[in-house]
């Protein structure tokens, strides 16, 4: 690995020691949860992508790696040293299982003064689905007619849009919108995160949308990021759609048209019967985050208690469900 102690330059005031490493999708968990033991911000997530529209927009390609990255104050060279070293030693014996691609530990160093424009260009404008379009807040999109645009600050957990789970789910509510289901809804999203689910609900017609989650970081994000769409509290020029709250199931509110969960697997098992209860009866539950290993688990979970699979969508080793309410 290319790791080792940072160049003399680490020590200038205002700089940061950048660790990347590039990564199979399926491996990004893992990575950035061994960057993320040294670098207390946390890690960003740049997916692999081919460009289209001429350079001005991406598209997420799943069979290219990912790129994780995460920063550490560059002014002790001795500790980052030893960040480096640390994370260096953790991803060799990741590599020695040998159960995805996973690249080798790079680093260089990132001046402050650069940083407000340097970190922005890991983040292209990328569409998912037919209409769904994932903008960060300084890109421009040269809008199609029937574009559905969710601005978005990678500062606020944009990496929820980046994953497949994320992807399939947004596709699937695109899906269940172009049959007339959500125009008019009322929707839970389950575990919201950034809010990126339920804003694109939001815009693709809901009249009203509850997120939940036990993370109050991530109700801070589904509000900025709602509020930033125009589809959240104190929103103008539209009516304000979006609510979130801390909390999880059961919601307390009366059954929904559309839930939306994008869990894991052995959540939605254990779940089954509370989704089921916040969906009216006819209503849709959208569930993605499910490993194709456990997609017959939760299939059985969600037939126990009534609700019936009815599509089922895919990308690489992940699957989505939609299921009715019988």
């Amino acid at each position: 690995m290319s790791g080792g102690a940072a160049p003399a330059e680490a020590a200038t005031p205002g700089a940061w020691l950048e660790l990347s490493v590039a990564a199979d999708i399926e491996a990004v968990e893992a990575v950035s949860e061994i960057l993320g033991r040294v670098a207390p911000g946390g890690t960003s997530v740049e997916p692999g992508f081919e460009l289209t529209d001429e350079g001005l927009g991406a598209r997420v390609d799943a069979t290219k790696p990912a790129i994780v990255r995460a920063y550490i104050p560059a002014r002790d060279e001795r500790a980052s040293a030893r960040a480096v070293a640390v994370a260096s030693e953790a991803l060799g014996h990741l590599q020695a299982f040998g159960l995805r691609p996973i690249g080798e530990l790079t680093t260089r160093i990132v001046h402050e003064a650069d940083w407000a424009e340097a970190w922005k260009a890991h983040f292209p404008v990328l569409r998912v689905g037919r209409r769904l379009v994932i903008r960060p807040t300084w890109r421009r999109h040269r809008r199609q007619p029937d574009d559905v645009v969710l601005a978005l600050d990678p500062g606020m957990a944009f990496g929820t849009g980046l994953h497949p789970t994320t992807r399939l789910c947004l596709a699937g509510v695109e899906t269940i919108a172009d049959r007339g289901l959500i125009d008019g809804a009322r929707v839970l999203d389950v575990g919201c995160g950034s809010g990126i689910l339920a804003i694109a609900a939001a815009k693709l017609g809901a009249s009203e949308i509850l997120g939940v989650d036990t993370d109050p970081i991530a109700i801070e994000a589904t509000d900025a990021n709602a509020a930033r769409n125009r589809v959240g509290g104190g929103s103008r020029g539209r009516r304000s759609v979006v609510r979130a709250r801390v909390g999880s199931l059961p919601s307390g509110e009366p059954p929904f048209d559309v839930v939306l969960a994008n869990l894991i697997a052995g959540l939605l098992v254990t779940l089954a019967e509370q989704l089921r209860d916040e969906v009216r009866p006819g209503g849709v539950l959208l569930a993605s985050g499910i490993f194709i290993d456990r997609e017959p688990d939760v299939r059985s979970a969600f037939e126990s208690v009534g609700l019936e699979v009815r599509d089922r969508s895919a990308e690489g080793e992940w699957v989505a469900l939609e299921a009715v309410r019988r």
